[in-house]
């Protein structure tokens, strides 16, 4: 096989089993040199802790992508994840056309919303400025939430086929061509994600857990941004990544005391195996 590499940028929590803490390890594990930018560094996650520190790395990003240029550093791919700002945007973009090698992978979680609203901190002129990455990406993987942000299309909890093919109708427009939209649930006791590549649609399913984790969100992408880099379709990265995740959430449900995200580690091996059959 090529041995790829692939920079993902993204806030780092030392705590918390989210972010880069798990996009390292996860795509690492499956063969993928992995060299990351922090956009931010948090003793921990948000969700559930007091009194974190937070260091913005912000201004750090265009001195890093100099450094890289002159040392003719490029990446195969680059997956983005949390962002904090516009700025930070913005910069992406630069490094997106300085230090990605020509036909190499950009691929955007625009990890920005969930539950039919903004995370604190984001507002429309984020919005907007996510949907510019959005439409140079070659891959977007926004739950349903944000990509109802990203189209201006009404946000529904309970809705039908027609319904996410407006949604998916609406992201083409604004030129996000490749789409993994996940969080799609037909019926209560099912969850699944719908692929839409190169015109083609496809939904893979699976049961609902019933105990919601903090950063199963990043696992799922991380996993599949893993399995994409190796070389296995969109739709079976999909695949991989949806079973992988519900692997590791089935592993933390019955310990209360590991609240605070998702014990992926001990699946990895299934992981490992499912990239390269």
């Amino acid at each position: 096989m090529s041995y790829k590499k692939l920079l993902t940028i993204q806030d780092i929590s030392c705590v918390g089993q989210c972010s880069l803490t798990v996009a390292l390890p996860i795509i690492s594990a499956c063969g993928i040199e992995t060299c990351v930018l922090p956009s931010a560094v948090l003793s921990t996650h948000t969700s559930g802790f007091s009194g974190y520190t937070f260091r913005d790395l912000t201004e750090d990003m265009p001195a890093i992508n100099e450094h890289w240029k002159s040392e003719g550093i490029s990446f195969d791919a680059i997956y983005t994840g949390y962002l904090g700002s516009t700025k930070q945007i913005d910069y992406v973009l630069d490094i997106y056309s300085s230090v990605c090698k020509d036909g190499g992978l950009l691929v955007v979680d625009p990890a920005m919303a969930d539950n039919g609203k903004l995370y604190v901190g984001f507002d429309m002129e984020f919005v907007e400025a996510m949907k510019a990455l959005c439409a140079k990406a070659d891959y977007i993987i926004p739950n349903i939430t944000e990509a109802c942000l990203l189209t201006g299309v009404e946000y529904k909890t309970e809705y039908d086929r027609t319904y996410i093919d407006e949604i998916l109708a609406s992201l083409i427009k604004i030129g996000c061509n490749n789409i993994i939209l996940s969080g799609v649930s037909y019926s209560p006791d099912k969850l699944g994600v719908v692929v839409y590549e190169n015109g083609k649609y496809s939904y893979y399913e699976h049961n609902r857990e019933g105990k919601d984790c903090h950063g199963t969100g990043d696992i799922y992408a991380s996993s599949f941004v893993g399995a994409l880099v190796r070389g296995k379709n969109a739709y079976d990265a999909a695949r991989i990544a949806a079973d992988y995740t519900v692997e590791c959430i089935k592993s933390t449900q019955a310990e209360d005391n590991h609240w605070y995200g998702v014990k992926f580690e001990p699946s990895l091996i299934k992981l490992i195996e499912a990239v390269n059959e």
